[in-house]
């Protein structure tokens, strides 16, 4: 088999695509940010007072990582990071009212992107694709935890 037909290599490069488009459209718009971000803030837009780790639980991604992730946002003051109340060790976070407007403006062009990203599959084979990615990934349903 050679690397073109392996499930891993087209994976990549789909990402590779996928990435791409959005910088592409995040640089259109003037906004600094990177797919993991918009997938933190999309969380905590969903989760308001998730604590980092649940954060990086729900978009599959390493508590090292994720605090890195946390800390540009904060830094950009799109995100605020509180100690919670309920545990001391934790960190709580929310969009601030900048982020949620940011978060709001771009949703509609994530969304859109979905289909650029996909433009060479009919809507029934994107329906196919993503329920066979879930499949792959374990999950059986859009709503379950990365």
């Amino acid at each position: 088999m050679k690397v073109q037909e392996m499930a891993g290599h087209l994976i990549r490069r789909l990402n590779q695509v996928s990435t791409h488009i959005f910088a592409k459209q995040m640089q259109e718009d003037g906004v600094d940010l990177t797919p993991v971000q918009f997938a933190a803030m999309d969380t905590i837009a969903a989760n308001p007072g998730i604590d980092q780790a649940g954060v990086a639980a729900k978009i599959a991604y390493d508590r090292a990582t994720i605090g890195g992730v946390i800390d540009r946002l904060v830094q950009k003051g799109h995100v605020t990071r509180n100690v919670s109340e309920k545990d001391r060790r934790a960190r709580e976070v929310r969009l601030t009212d900048s982020g949620f407007n940011l978060f709001q403006e771009i949703l509609p062009k994530v969304e859109r992107m979905q289909d650029e990203m996909l433009q060479e599959l009919t809507p029934e084979e994107r329906k196919t694709f993503q329920e066979l990615t879930r499949k792959a990934l374990g999950k059986s349903t859009p709503d379950e935890e990365a």
